[in-house]
């Protein structure tokens, strides 16, 4: 893009709806990085195999802020991007 800037698009295998990640570069954006939601989870991303993938990205150092948890919508757990922010990994119930 030049000037500056530069940024990522990430789409799920057959998905229709991407995320764009855009690289901060004013002291503002910079000052907001990991804490675009305030402090909330931001973001939810949906599994089919919660233990596995909780288990596979704990081996690689994903920080998980506890441990995975049975709720009436499904399993879940939270974890963290590499700036803070709060994800849910969520496994719907079936």
């Amino acid at each position: 893009m030049g000037g500056g800037k530069r940024w990522v698009r990430v789409t799920p295998k057959g998905g229709e709806t991407s995320l764009l990640l855009a690289r901060a570069t004013t002291e503002a954006q910079l000052a907001q990085v990991g804490d675009q939601a305030g402090g909330r989870i931001w973001l939810f991303l949906e599994t089919d195999d919660l233990l596995g993938d909780h288990a596979a990205w704990l081996a690689a150092g994903v920080t998980f802020r506890e441990a995975p948890r049975s709720e009436s919508y499904g399993r879940v757990v939270v974890f963290e991007d590499l700036y803070g922010n709060g994800w849910d990994l969520i496994e719907p119930a079936s």
